[in-house]
């Protein structure tokens, strides 16, 4: 079973309204919740030998919704903090290799953010081949590229802002920027 993280520590975060950050964390838990919830009934289902089309390949596909949106909203909040602080090292290299300058990967970041549309944007890693790039990520369970670490995820979902910012989601954007926790980043890599 998974447990649930508390982020009450991100509570008072510039920018972003205790309300806004509650609503916030109550709604990852419910991914929690439902990814337990259905991690139990597929067992049960397996064990009871109903495993064919219906039911069990329904909740299949529903457990990587839950899952995904569990996992995208820890990867958020775990990197993310009150104080602003400064790019680390190795991430600022390997940002200035494959985007040439810091702005030049933030000017994309923000720009892939601001698309319409709600998602995720990612800062992701292919270890394979050292590079970094920012990608869109659609809904919680569509548009993930195989095989690259997620270093950065930023929410663009309306959740994560309308509360504080209605329909300005660049500014949301621009204040999520400042809350950037760059050591857990250099970490992920």
């Amino acid at each position: 079973m998974y447990t649930e993280k508390n982020y009450t520590h991100l509570l008072g975060i510039p920018g972003m309204s205790d309300t806004l950050l509650t609503n916030h964390f109550t709604l990852y838990s419910g991914y929690v919740k439902n990814t337990n919830t259905l991690r139990e009934r597929l067992k049960n289902l397996l064990e009871e030998d109903k495993t064919g089309p219906g039911e069990y390949a329904e909740l299949k596909r529903r457990f990587g919704w839950e899952f995904s949106g569990m996992r995208l909203h820890e990867l958020y909040f775990d990197a993310m903090t009150k104080e602003v602080k400064e790019i680390q090292s190795k991430t600022k290299e390997l940002i200035e290799k494959n985007f040439g300058t810091v702005d030049n990967w933030k000017k994309d970041f923000i720009a892939t953010g601001s698309m319409r549309g709600i998602g995720w944007v990612l800062l992701v890693h292919d270890k394979t081949t050292n590079t970094l790039m920012n990608i869109w990520i659609n809904e919680h369970d569509t548009g993930h590229l195989p095989g690259l670490t997620p270093l950065l995820v930023m929410d663009v979902f309306e959740h994560a802002y309308i509360t504080d910012y209605q329909l300005k989601k660049t500014d949301y954007i621009q204040t999520y920027m400042n809350t950037i926790d760059w050591e857990v980043v250099e970490e992920r890599i």
